[in-house]
């Protein structure tokens, strides 16, 4: 990023936390043991955290990815409609790859988008409800990636309905643009085990590791370029740095 690319993406960073600000409204819960020992503008900056990072990946990580793919891809976009409309031969397809990995066959994404290809326009063409994925990225040789945005550390019991989630949208998109160069992948913001890797083991089996998951640097490198995961956590700091008066103040009317 270029000196003018990172003020936008600070920019970004503190409108989202600023949004967040203004439509966030403290739980009205009546904790007067907590109040007392740690204060009410300390429970009132808890309760904003926990809010917070329910709601990051929508409020904050989707718009960051958006404006950083922006400057670096054709097209971006969050909240992307990839389609309604899927065809019966391609469900069929996928509960078939879906109970290939449930007896250990291992996943290939490239395969399993191959499959899902020859039958993407055949049978009966099933209406969905609107279908909509959390970033929509188009690169320059046309290729399509789709993300699918996750918690840092998702249910693992939830691993087999991301796997549908994914091959689904493939068969969507096909459905309309059945040559496209599609890719489908979860995306992990950053990793919580750090300094150690990532615990790819819970996903595999389900996942193809190489081809659908991208975690931390993999995630935002690919969105910005190299080194733009270490560059965003910067913009953050400086945009948390930033702000820090105004989150101050906004927690003193809770004292």
């Amino acid at each position: 990023m270029n000196s003018s690319q990172r003020e936008y993406i600070i920019d970004v960073i503190k409108t989202c936390l600023r949004n967040k600000f203004q439509n966030y409204r403290p739980e009205s819960n009546n904790m007067p043991f907590h109040y007392r020992l740690l204060g009410q503008d300390r429970m009132a900056l808890f309760s904003f955290i926990h809010s917070l990072n329910t709601t990051f990946g929508t409020s904050i990580f989707e718009p960051v990815a958006e404006t950083l793919a922006s400057l670096n891809f054709p097209v971006a976009q969050k909240q992307f409609v990839v389609g309604d409309t899927i065809s019966e031969q391609a469900q069929t397809e996928i509960q078939r790859i879906m109970n290939e990995l449930t007896v250990g066959i291992g996943p290939n994404k490239i395969e399993e988008i191959a499959r899902i290809r020859k039958v993407c326009t055949k049978g009966t063409m099933n209406k969905l409800k609107t279908v909509k994925i959390d970033l929509f990225v188009k690169s320059n040789d046309g290729s399509i990636h789709l993300f699918d945005l996750k918690t840092v550390k998702p249910n693992v019991s939830n691993f087999k309905d991301f796997k549908r989630t994914l091959l689904e949208w493939v068969a969507i998109y096909l459905s309309k643009y059945p040559d496209a160069n599609v890719h489908s992948y979860i995306a992990i913001p950053y990793n919580p085990y750090e300094p150690k890797p990532y615990e790819r083991w819970t996903l595999k089996g389900m996942l193809d590791l190489d081809n659908e998951l991208k975690v931390a640097e993999e995630f935002w490198d690919f969105l910005g370029g190299r080194g733009a995961y270490s560059e965003l956590l910067n913009c953050f700091e400086r945009a948390g740095l930033e702000l820090r008066p105004e989150i101050d103040k906004y927690f003193l009317k809770f004292k």
